[in-house]
């Protein structure tokens, strides 16, 4: 029977998550759990590094900060619902429930890539213009491009969730992940999912291209100016300020992309499984992580901190 958008409230799905390895239950809750407690001091950490530090008041350090305030975020849409599947039986949820989890997780996911895209002009910036670099990452600028960010992905996933809305359902509602992805709910329907389906490629497509491609331009920009200085040591010193973005834009659009490529297969849904909480879970945990070990600022901040507690 098909359920009517009058009595959609009532509908519910079944996160099977990873229920089909009951014997790793209480070993994958520590996992997460660890994961989840460093993911949130991390993240927290370096926002209020930045936020104490007058020296951290630039544009690169806003950026990082804003990256950290859509890790936590990103994180919070999935982990705690993850941890709770791993101690309770009943694992349903409503559709609102599921509606408003895909929406948020999306607009985090969308804000991570954006500002990941947005962090390398600052860099081009920084290397290729350094005397103007002051008035050409204003404070005006800075806030705007991550405003932007913000807006382009609630945009992105009110219109997917919105489409969301018009779907029915009926007989039982399984999701094989452990939360609401909306191929998994579109693979559920018993309405046309044509619509939905395009709308999904055509964003997840435009995101993807335009941040990567934004992202390489950028890359391609700083390299030709890094091999015209002349001194070895300059090149190094400049070139070790982009290694940790680069290795976090690595990590992320990697894992992405290794999804891309799964094949759509019984066999292969454990490794999606695992591929989706490597960039669920364990990449907002990483990226705090990633600039404070390779950013001197932040370890003498965090240092200074440490000794004025010791000393306290």
């Amino acid at each position: 029977m098909v359920l009517s958008d009058r009595n959609k409230s009532v509908v519910t799905f079944t996160i099977l998550g990873f229920s089909d390895y009951s014997e790793l239950q209480v070993l994958l809750f520590l996992i997460f759990l660890a994961i989840y407690s460093v993911t949130v001091v991390g993240n927290i950490g370096i926002i209020l590094i930045i936020k104490i530090n007058p020296k951290l008041h630039t544009a690169m350090y806003f950026f990082l900060s804003q990256l950290s305030f859509v890790d936590f975020c990103y994180s919070y849409t999935i982990a705690p619902e993850l941890l709770v599947s791993l101690l309770v039986k009943d694992r349903s949820v409503s559709f609102t429930e599921c509606i408003v989890q895909y929406f948020f997780f999306g607009t985090f996911a969308v804000n991570e890539s954006f500002l990941l895209a947005t962090m390398p002009y600052d860099r081009v910036v920084a290397i290729c213009r350094p005397l103007l670099y002051t008035v050409a990452m204003s404070q005006k600028l800075c806030a705007m491009l991550v405003l932007v960010s913000y807006a382009w992905g609630e945009a992105c996933f009110l219109i997917l969730t919105c489409s969301a809305l018009h779907l029915s359902f009926c007989g039982i509602n399984v999701i094989d992940h452990f939360f609401c992805e909306f191929s998994s709910l579109l693979s559920l329907s018993c309405s046309d999912t044509f619509v939905n389906q395009l709308l999904l490629f055509i964003f997840s497509t435009f995101n993807a291209v335009s941040t990567l491609l934004t992202i390489l331009f950028s890359y391609m920009v700083i390299f030709v100016t890094i091999l015209k200085m002349h001194s070895a040591s300059g090149r190094l010193k400049t070139f070790s300020t982009c290694a940790a973005h680069l290795t976090a834009i690595t990590i992320f659009h990697g894992t992405i992309l290794f999804l891309y490529c799964v094949p759509n297969s019984k066999n292969s849904r454990l490794t999606m499984k695992v591929a989706s909480v490597f960039y669920t879970v364990v990449i907002p945990m990483l990226n705090p992580l990633i600039y404070s070990l390779r950013n001197k600022d932040v370890k003498d901040t965090l240092s200074k901190i440490m000794a004025f507690k010791i000393v306290y």
